[in-house]
């Protein structure tokens, strides 16, 4: 089962993430972003960055770390597929992330994660978000 679904959205796209746990939730997030971006399948851990970003709360420390991964492949052109977090708590992350530029295999241009609908949650299940990118 995929942890996460596309939410449809005029002139944007969102995805739904659920997760057993906060650690969950940013890394699967932020495949899914990857996901919109170009096909992760064929992508291998040839180069890798560590992020560390700080917000308040985990609803903005999210977007924070999507916005971040964005921001490196757009200067370095790298298509993230595999993530590790390294400590994670409401105000900071501090995670290493794995890809290969993939110039060739960009299928959507997302240009912001956005705050419109940002949703971070705690369930009985376990772990929710919801963001929106503007494409």
């Amino acid at each position: 089962m995929i942890p996460y679904e596309f939410i449809e959205h005029t002139a944007d796209i969102g995805i739904k993430v659920k997760g057993d746990s906060p650690q969950d939730v940013f890394i699967d997030a932020a495949r899914g972003m990857f996901n919109i971006i170009a096909d992760t399948r064929r992508i291998k851990p040839k180069e890798q960055i560590e992020i560390t970003q700080e917000a308040q709360g985990y609803d903005e420390l999210l977007r924070g770390w999507l916005s971040e991964l964005l921001y490196q492949f757009s200067v370095s052109g790298i298509v993230f597929n595999e993530f590790s977090i390294q400590s994670l708590s409401p105000d900071a992350v501090k995670a290493i992330a794995w890809g290969e530029r993939a110039p060739g295999q960009i299928k959507t241009e997302i240009k912001a994660v956005t705050y419109h609908e940002l949703e971070f949650k705690q369930t009985k299940d376990g772990y929710e978000a919801r963001v929106i990118f503007d494409v």
